[in-house]
């Protein structure tokens, strides 16, 4: 009896792990122009993020808010992306601009919103492509 309670729990696991789906990474390839705004507050910059395959490239408005140059990206999941920024940056102004390290994603259609999270507030980028 033992015998057949853990063949019968061996097939259960089975077909409940075969039925999960993998959930496929969104494609961002393209460019997508819109906003950043640390929040609560902070001020408005019109910007534009590029990008193609693994590698991003993006401008601000005004200068280093956000701080975006180029790099690599990785998106983990269907909500999850890691950004590599591969610029140099110089020491006079809030290093935690900088776009890199991971970003939760929400895709809808042909819009993104990659944010980060920051104690009471957040960094959010609403974009278009």
């Amino acid at each position: 009896m033992r015998h057949l309670l853990a063949l019968a729990s061996s097939f259960l696991l089975l077909a409940v792990s075969s039925c999960q789906k993998s959930v496929p990474s969104p494609d961002l390839n393209g460019t997508y122009t819109g906003t950043f705004q640390r929040e609560p507050g902070g001020q408005v910059s019109q910007v534009s993020l590029t990008f193609s395959e693994g590698e991003w490239n993006g401008t601000s408005q005004k200068v280093k808010y956000p701080a975006l140059c180029s790099g690599t990206y990785k998106v983990t999941n269907k909500n999850k992306i890691i950004f590599t920024n591969a610029c140099v940056w110089t020491a006079e102004f809030d290093w935690t601009l900088i776009l890199g390290g991971e970003y939760d994603l929400n895709t809808k259609g042909k819009t993104i919103e990659i944010i980060e999270q920051r104690g009471n507030g957040r960094d959010i980028y609403r974009l278009s492509k």
